[in-house]
């Protein structure tokens, strides 16, 4: 007797399919793409969407205690400011942590130029220096936090230098954005493994880099809000 096997990932007749959710789910699950995009991509993008509101959230509570409270918030000039040679320089920390952020999205672009040539090596080399840049930003922000609670005396919980509320909602938001940002460093770390034994090779495609281009260049954004509503204003 012929028989004749259909691949595992070819695309089901839509005639054939069950009908109801049974249907959604074998199509959703036996294809490689949804809505015409990869899988893994629309999968990020609704990770991302979803993270948004959670950002949008958080943002908007702190400018809604800002603008409500009736104790004077800090000023962030004198907070935020670095002693270089005994004499403060506002926000010269918050500037380089913004500057390395920044520059760590050139080589993440980087990485996914590279990855569309198939070029393993250089892949993987920008991935590495955004995975140093984004270790480099998380260990300026701790130290940022050990100068404001050792030597500032701001804490979650109160702050003698004005609104108690001002340490709550700094060390919440900063530290749920640093929290994405060492995520974001294992993930290029495992995906810069994968690059360098062959796995994505063998697949065919790199859009597992493309993916993680997509996750870190987030990060980066959230940052620029933060960065202007929590030190600008």
């Amino acid at each position: 007797m012929n028989t004749t096997s259909t691949p595992s990932n070819a695309i089901a007749d839509p005639a054939h399919l069950p009908g109801g959710w049974r249907g959604i789910v074998t199509d959703w699950s036996g294809d490689r793409a949804a809505f015409q995009v990869p899988w893994g991509k629309a999968m990020m993008w609704i990770f991302l969407v979803s993270d948004t509101f959670v950002f949008s959230s958080f943002l908007i509570g702190y400018m809604t205690v800002r603008i409500s409270t009736t104790a004077p918030w800090p000023n962030p000039a004198e907070i935020f400011a670095l002693n270089v040679n005994g004499h403060p320089v506002p926000l010269l920390l918050i500037a380089i942590m913004t500057f390395v952020l920044i520059s760590s999205s050139g080589s993440m672009a980087m990485a996914v130029n590279y990855a569309y040539r198939k070029d393993r090596d250089k892949t993987a080399a920008c991935i590495l220096a955004t995975a140093y840049l984004g270790i480099a930003f998380v260990g300026m922000q701790a130290f940022e936090w050990t100068n404001l609670i050792a030597h500032e005396g701001i804490r979650p919980w109160g702050n003698k230098m004005g609104a108690a509320q001002f340490g709550a909602c700094f060390f919440m938001i900063t530290g749920f954005h640093g929290l994405h940002v060492s995520a974001g460093v294992i993930y290029l770390l495992t995906v810069m493994r994968k690059v360098l034994n062959g796995t994505l090779e063998r697949r065919g495609n790199y859009q597992l880099v493309e993916i993680a281009g997509l996750y870190w260049h987030f990060v980066d954004l959230v940052w620029v809000f933060i960065f202007a509503l929590f030190y600008l204003w």
